[in-house]
């Protein structure tokens, strides 16, 4: 049994952490997918035509180290955007990546949302084609659709391994931002092991995902469901969100966005393919259902335990309904939504001290953790 339900929107204060390497909250998070519809403007690139934007890279180089450095880009752009397409719905637009040469494409499950039907557009082509739903997992903010009659050369993206992926990384991140199809912006791998609560839109109940790559590459509306990329050519992640400034209006924050590992990417896709759903989230659970504890001033003040699965670990470390959680590990549980987000950032199969209190007193027990049950 899960926590509870799934927090619909990001935090209202700062940034925090919950544990290191981990980020619970930020001030605001917009999804990249799923744009308002495609740029009209004369001067913007046709579709299907590359449209590449790189910064500067500081530092010194050695001569010829600069073209180089141009080069590589260059290959993984001619290796990995064939592989990026366009998807279109009834409401919007976003982007997806070619999965197999039988027409299966991944993309986010905020940019399918609950749509059924879809089009698609190649890179490098004009034609619209035809896809339906595979299947959709909003809890890890995934899904992939087919095409319905896939063309000859179809070139399925290579994934990467997400424990390789290391700080500093140059990337690359492709897809249709603003309707800009076939767009490639470059930066860095700022962090790993991001847990992030996404917002919840129209068709889409918002997620908390852990273990999310952090990038400086920017990401932007239509962006999500595309490859972030590294310099071998593999897709390291799904661009899926990026940060925005409330102080700003929701202005997009510059160089702060997070995409899926390609790790978690693969083990659900396989799934969404093989039996149309997912059978093993990978995510962690207590085996609990919970909600936001209020204090006597009516402030959050943890997760109280509103049903215990019998033989789930919180059940068999000893916990009740009526107890009020208020640690995972070293991170502070005030509400749902940070027991979500604590829980997203640990692995099942993994040990964790939950401080809780019963009747006024505060006591703590030793659980491992399980999976969280799926659909």
């Amino acid at each position: 049994m899960p926590a509870g339900p799934r927090p619909t929107g990001p935090g209202t204060s700062g940034a925090r952490l919950v544990a290191p390497g981990t980020l619970a909250v930020l001030t605001a998070l917009a999804l990249a997918g799923c744009s308002s519809g495609s740029s009209s403007d004369s001067s913007s690139p046709q579709s299907g035509s590359p449209a590449v934007t790189a910064a500067a890279t500081g530092g010194s180089a050695q001569p010829g180290g600069a073209n180089q450095l141009q080069s590589d880009y260059q290959r993984v752009i001619r290796d990995v955007l064939p592989s990026v397409v366009q998807i279109t719905t009834g409401s919007g637009l976003g982007s997806g990546i070619v999965y197999d040469d039988k027409g299966d494409i991944v993309t986010n499950a905020h940019v399918v949302g609950t749509a059924t039907a879809f089009t698609v557009t190649l890179a490098g082509s004009t034609k619209p084609l035809d896809a339906t739903l595979v299947a959709s997992y909003p809890d890890s903010d995934l899904a992939v659709i087919k095409l319905s009659s896939p063309p000859d050369g179809l070139k399925p993206a290579a994934f990467g391994d997400s424990t390789k992926v290391e700080l500093g990384q140059i990337t690359l991140a492709m897809g249709s931002p603003l309707g800009l199809s076939s767009s490639v912006t470059q930066g860095i791998v700022s962090a790993t092991g991001r847990t992030v609560s996404e917002p919840g839109t129209q068709g889409s109940p918002g997620a908390v995902i852990g273990n999310m790559v952090q990038t400086s590459a920017a990401i932007n509306p239509g962006n999500s469901g595309g490859a972030l990329v590294n310099l071998d050519s593999q897709v390291i992640g799904i661009n899926t969100l990026a940060a925005t400034e409330p102080e700003s209006n929701g202005a997009a924050a510059p160089g702060i966005g997070f995409a899926i590992p390609a790790s978690t990417v693969t083990s659900i896709a396989d799934q969404l393919i093989k039996e149309g759903k997912v059978t093993n989230s990978g995510r962690a659970a207590l085996g609990i259902t919970a909600r936001t504890y209020f204090d006597q001033n009516f402030r959050p003040a943890g997760a109280v335990v509103v049903a215990v699965a019998p033989d789930g670990p919180a059940g068999s470390a000893g916990l009740q309904a009526g107890d009020v959680i208020t640690r995972i590990g070293d991170t502070a549980v005030d509400s749902l939504n940070s027991l979500t987000t604590a829980l997203a950032s640990l692995a099942p199969g993994s040990k964790v001290t939950v401080t809780y209190t019963r009747d006024g007193r505060s006591s703590s027990a030793d659980v491992t953790l399980g999976t969280l049950e799926t659909p």
